[in-house]
């Protein structure tokens, strides 16, 4: 791993990035370019995703190490599986991506002041979107939207961006019925860039960047 202080790559119109490993401690890898779909495709597909505020230059980030989920390991509380057998909520597809992606940038974070879904991110959301890259998983409640998330469909792993939730276990809801659906579709895992306690508590772990990228490349690649 990089020492802290070393240079951070600056990107130009060139469509590449340096190698993951060339990473700082906090996981910066890059700053500039831009977020035209064939960026972000390429990004993700490497284990590279941006994450920057709106005054802010592009900054891309690759950390070490990774929070994702298996499929297979999402906890389900007692109380969680309670609201799912009460038929509570109901979820769709890409039925609200814009409306899911705009409750996301807008759901207030702990800690965190405005946000890092920013105009230009959205826009190029939904044209990855458009192109059947991004999805939404929406939720519904007595017809209204109150919750859900989204992000990037590999086809062997997913890489979810954010959640938003109004009303009570919604965002639960979601990644839970996201990771039963990847799950029959033998999908690797649910990539989710950064540990939180939250996400932790619904079975997310730590693995290494090493593996992570890996399981992207589709190698079989064991430890962590």
């Amino acid at each position: 791993m990089k020492n802290k202080n070393t240079p951070i790559t600056f990107l130009d119109d060139r469509l590449v990035f340096p190698p993951v490993e060339m990473a700082n401690q906090e996981g910066l890898l890059a700053v500039g370019g831009d977020l035209s779909p064939e960026r972000l495709i390429l990004a993700y597909r490497n284990g590279i995703f941006p994450w920057f505020s709106e005054d802010s230059l592009i900054l891309w980030w690759s950390p070490d190490p990774r929070m994702v989920l298996f499929p297979s390991k999402v906890k389900v509380s007692k109380s969680m599986r309670n609201t799912l057998n009460r038929g509570i909520f109901t979820v769709t597809r890409d039925k609200a991506f814009e409306e899911v992606i705009d409750a996301c940038s807008k759901a207030p974070r702990p800690g965190q002041h405005g946000t890092w879904i920013t105009e230009k991110m959205k826009e190029a959301y939904i044209q990855l979107h458009h192109k059947g890259i991004a999805h939404s998983y929406d939720v519904w409640k007595d017809n209204k939207l109150v919750g859900g998330l989204y992000g990037i469909d590999l086809g062997h792993v997913f890489c979810g961006e954010s959640m938003f939730s109004k009303a009570r276990d919604a965002s639960k809801f979601a990644l839970i019925h996201l990771a039963r659906e990847l799950e029959e579709k033998e999908y690797s895992l649910i990539d989710c860039q950064l540990h939180t306690t939250h996400l932790e508590s619904l079975g997310a772990e730590l693995i290494s960047r090493t593996k992570y990228v890996a399981i992207l490349k589709g190698e079989n690649q064991g430890g962590v």
